[in-house]
């Protein structure tokens, strides 16, 4: 269900801070060994607007995420510098590889401009992760298990919180969200999701010629059957650790990103 920023400056009937259209605070995300930004000159060019621009990287950047009352996330690394720092305010992402629901940098001011006005949002997950009970991480894209070996099958169970469960032998498995189905999940034979559909479950590399995908609703859990191959836990293509067999990798929904999308921004 998407949801509505308001023009008030309170809290909205979702939780999440509405903004006034007097008075925000713009943080860009950007990091500086990527490409130049493209959005900063529009930005600055517009008033009144306090805006910033911060590398995801820097230590002090959460509580700068905190701070603000709209982020746009420039680039990938921006976007799932989020995991970790989920904000409250609503989320302007470009040039994040999310190619439908990033705006373009040409209307990212029309797009900062619309959350004061009251523009709609449509809520993307942060999957949370935990092995055993124990915090693992977060991720806003995709949660992967790979074998450690090239091309080294094992097999992998996939559960959801319904009751249902199912195993595919191949060389590991991708949960992704909606903003991260059109990424690796794609590639290997996954479905595109629209927002609040789920969460789509792809092997990897399948042993057989066939093999199902699946869409499933949150909680999700996966995990490896049989003790063939290290294999190991992906955030967000980072490598968070080792798995061992037979532990359950529970993927939740740990918080949600309220995301202005391109179709949300008026022509101006």
């Amino acid at each position: 269900m998407r949801s509505r920023v308001g023009q008030t400056g309170e809290t909205d009937a979702t939780g999440d801070r509405a903004v006034s259209d007097a008075a925000r605070s713009v943080l860009v995300l950007h990091r500086p060994d990527s490409a130049d930004s493209t959005v900063e000159a529009t930005l600055f060019d517009r008033e009144p607007a306090d805006i910033e621009v911060a590398d995801p990287t820097e230590t002090d950047v959460g509580e700068r995420i905190a701070a603000a009352d709209v982020v746009v996330a420039d680039g990938e690394a921006a976007l799932l510098s989020l995991a970790g720092h989920p904000p409250d305010c609503p989320v302007v992402p470009v040039g994040t590889g999310a190619t439908r629901y990033d705006v373009p940098a040409t209307d990212v001011a029309a797009a900062v401009d619309a959350v004061g006005a009251g523009v709609e949002t449509a809520p993307h997950p942060v999957l949370g992760v935990t092995i055993d009970g124990e915090t693992v991480g977060h991720a806003v894209t995709d949660v992967s298990l790979v074998t450690a070996e090239p091309a080294r099958i094992s097999e992998y169970g996939v559960a959801s919180g319904a009751g249902w469960s199912d195993t595919v032998r191949a060389d590991g498995i991708v949960v992704a969200t909606p903003l991260g189905s059109e990424g690796y999940a794609h590639a290997v034979g996954g479905p595109l999701l629209a927002p609040e559909t789920g969460l789509a479950a792809v092997p990897i590399s399948p042993y057989a010629m066939h093999a199902d995908v699946w869409v499933l609703r949150p909680p999700v859990s996966v995990s490896v059957e049989r003790d063939e191959a290290a294999v190991s836990l992906l955030l967000d293509d980072e490598e968070a650790r080792t798995v061992p067999a037979k532990a359950p990798v529970e993927i939740t929904v740990s918080r949600t990103l309220a995301v202005v999308t391109p179709d949300s921004v008026p022509d101006r």
